[in-house]
């Protein structure tokens, strides 16, 4: 007998996600086994195309590209997940004190947060 899973909903519990941004194919199976809407994963998907895998700092890319967006709301939560080498994975909660402006604040997206997200085509395999 098969048993299928139970996956939580944690878009019950968190307003926003900050996926660490390590390649296409985590993206992918996170955005799957979470499942999550595209919207949920558009901030780490822009930051993998802008900067690429820069590590544990792309989170903090993807946290400034919510805000820069203006989706960061007095009391959201925000859960940040990172990966490492092997079978690390760390996860953070940050709750915002504050609504955040994106016109107060600086962030390396202000040049061009207008323009984003841009389309990522899906891989296709050549047969």
């Amino acid at each position: 007998m098969k048993i299928k899973p139970h996956i939580l909903d944690f878009k019950m519990a968190f307003e926003h996600f900050c996926i660490h941004a390590g390649g296409r194919a985590v993206l992918d199976e996170l955005e799957k086994n979470l499942q999550l809407p595209s919207w949920h994963m558009e901030q780490s998907r822009m930051t993998l195309y802008h900067f690429g895998n820069t590590s544990s700092s792309s989170l903090w890319h993807e946290l400034a590209y919510a805000e820069a967006k203006g989706r960061i709301m007095k009391g959201d939560r925000t859960w940040q997940i990172a990966f490492g080498s092997g079978f690390k994975c760390n996860g953070a909660v940050w709750k915002a004190l504050k609504t955040i402006s994106p016109a107060k604040e600086r962030s390396p997206w202000v040049d061009e947060i207008h323009q984003l997200p841009v389309d990522v085509p899906t891989v296709s395999f050549i047969k």
